[in-house]
């Protein structure tokens, strides 16, 4: 073979070298993308995206979305059936009553109008019994109705000032104290700045009728540059049986609670595509966390 010809073959050779190396990258690259975009996607909570089935790479994501969309519609369906139960419970609770009293004071009516029961208790109790029905639907309609945020920057230590101010005498008279501790300075979010101090506020308002002595809201950045905020209380702590339903709506240990203080944080944080989770609750402290992507 002359140099010629070797020369044409080496340069052939070296040729289909950068073809499959340039051919390599590109696919890696795309690969990349694929891969951020579907972080993105579930992040976001949407999974109606499918990659096409042409080979075992795209195969592997479009698994492990489904993977996601089987766990995700289990738990909401789980989700579903509490806040059914629940639901039910509370109308059950608020209905039977009135229909019960209802027909006692019927059947205890003569033909001439008189009646062996108090009249005007059992209708003071029926009304009673009414108007907490209508309060118990006036609540779900203000949980169904969270508005979408109307964002602007917000600097979270002029934000933890204002709170902690307005909730001074509140925090004063159970005997406690509140404040904020910025592990670094100078933070802010992009965020409803009324939808986000609900949020605090009604966490600072659990923590002291949990009799807790001192409340701690500290915040910092997170690898990623998000926010991070933890509001961390030594009240008494939520039961360890009672901790996965805190969001669940019209969910409460409290007395005179409603039970969507939580569940309307959730929904805050989500529509700031952000979340907020109980990280602990023992006898040492009770934290919950703010992430703001």
């Amino acid at each position: 073979m002359t140099v010629s010809a070797w020369c044409v073959a080496g340069a052939c050779v070296l040729a289909a070298l950068l073809s499959a190396i340039v051919a390599t990258i590109i696919t890696r690259r795309k690969a990349i993308r694929k891969v951020a975009y579907m972080m993105d996607a579930l992040e976001d909570g949407e999974l109606n995206f499918r990659f096409k089935d042409s080979n075992r790479f795209n195969r592997t994501l479009n698994r492990i979305r489904s993977i996601f969309e089987r766990q995700r519609q289990a738990h909401e369906q789980d989700s579903w059936t509490k806040l059914i139960r629940v639901l039910t419970h509370e109308i059950m609770n608020t209905v039977s009553p009135i229909a019960s009293l209802s027909d006692a004071l019927a059947e205890s009516v003569d033909d001439q109008g008189r009646s062996e029961l108090n009249l005007k208790a059992g209708l003071e109790t029926i009304s009673d019994s009414s108007k907490n029905l209508i309060k118990f639907v006036q609540t779900y309609r203000q949980l169904s109705g969270v508005a979408r945020p109307v964002r602007k920057a917000v600097d979270i230590q002029e934000l933890m000032d204002r709170i902690i101010s307005l909730n001074s005498e509140l925090v004063a008279s159970a005997g406690a104290v509140c404040r904020y501790i910025p592990v670094d300075s100078d933070l802010m979010i992009y965020a409803d700045e009324s939808q986000i101090s609900q949020i605090l506020i009604n966490l600072i308002k659990n923590a002291v009728q949990a009799g807790a002595r001192n409340i701690e809201v500290t915040g910092k950045m997170g690898k990623d540059d998000e926010v991070i905020l933890r509001v961390s209380n030594d009240g008494e702590p939520i039961p360890a049986s009672n901790q996965e339903q805190i969001f669940i709506p019209f969910y409460t240990t409290k007395k005179e609670g409603s039970g969507i203080g939580l569940s309307i944080s959730r929904q805050i944080m989500r529509n700031h595509n952000g979340t907020i989770e109980l990280l602990r609750s023992d006898e040492t402290s009770t934290v919950f966390e703010l992430i703001f992507n």
